[in-house]
């Protein structure tokens, strides 16, 4: 396994790319309501990255090997659906939960960044799952300093959800970042603590746990690249890219309009 850590001057780069796709979300809170197609946030946050910001969106005509390309500028997964969500014409509604996932490329570099948004008014349920899932991301990023390993950044994530009556999606994790949207090493958000690779200073990453209500399992759409859960359950995810440094870590998708980080890591 090969993976690139980054100079001090990629990291300047990194930060910026960062906290743009971070502000893109920021942009399309007020949006996000019922009435509103996530095919209309899909333009909104596409013509936001390109002409506002300069940079290009990620996703749009992203295709990994096996895959067609995506034909969107963002991801929008809604209630079961897991994640890589393809925008359409279908209005929100009162009570659904949304993720929206956003990666910009500025200068060459990739931020990606996601967050959970319940429509109108949700049920209790609804909001429990994805304010626990928004902790569980937390459990993870707390345990990124060097010397420590990839599995105790999975084992964090899974004992806190499991504890609290959730399942953790296995197929899909984080993964490291900077001039490629995808680079190694993967971020399982699931393990055992001491086990996979030794997190040094320069490395980066995204930390995104899947998180369902249900069971675990999954399946992919006809459109081949929508997941969802099997049993039709809530999921929820939320996302941040992280550095490594020579002390702990540094989140570099935060921007003015951030949820705060929950009182265990503020406190």
């Amino acid at each position: 396994m090969s993976i690139t850590l980054k100079t001090a001057a990629d990291l300047e780069g990194m930060r910026i790319a960062g906290r743009l796709a971070s502000e893109v979300l920021d942009m399309l809170t007020p949006h996000v309501k019922p009435g509103v197609s996530t095919e209309q946030l899909d333009k909104l946050a596409h013509d936001h990255i390109v002409h506002v910001q300069g940079g290009t969106p990620a996703p749009l005509n992203y295709a990994p090997p096996g895959y067609i390309p995506y034909p969107k500028s963002i991801c929008t997964s809604v209630n079961h659906q897991v994640c890589h969500g393809i925008p359409n014409e279908r209005p929100l509604k009162n009570g659904d939960i949304v993720n929206i996932d956003v990666t910009v490329i500025k200068d060459g570099w990739h931020g990606d960044t996601s967050r959970m948004f319940v429509v109108g008014e949700g049920s209790i349920a609804a909001n429990r799952l994805c304010n626990f899932t928004y902790e569980a991301m937390w459990k993870g990023i707390a345990k990124v300093r060097p010397g420590a390993r990839l599995g105790d950044i999975g084992h964090a994530i899974q004992m806190f959800a499991e504890a609290n009556g959730f399942s953790i999606v296995r197929e899909f994790c984080g993964h490291g970042i900077g001039r490629k949207f995808h680079e190694e090493p993967q971020v399982l958000h699931y393990g055992r603590p001491g086990t996979l690779e030794e997190l040094v200073p320069g490395m980066m990453f995204t930390i995104e746990p899947m998180i369902n209500a249900g069971r675990r399992e999954i399946r992919e759409m006809g459109d081949g690249w929508t997941i969802v859960t099997k049993d039709r359950s809530l999921s929820a995810q939320w996302e941040h890219t992280i550095a490594v440094t020579d002390t702990g870590y540094e989140v570099l998708t935060l921007s003015e309009g951030s949820p705060k980080p929950p009182a265990f890591i503020t406190g």
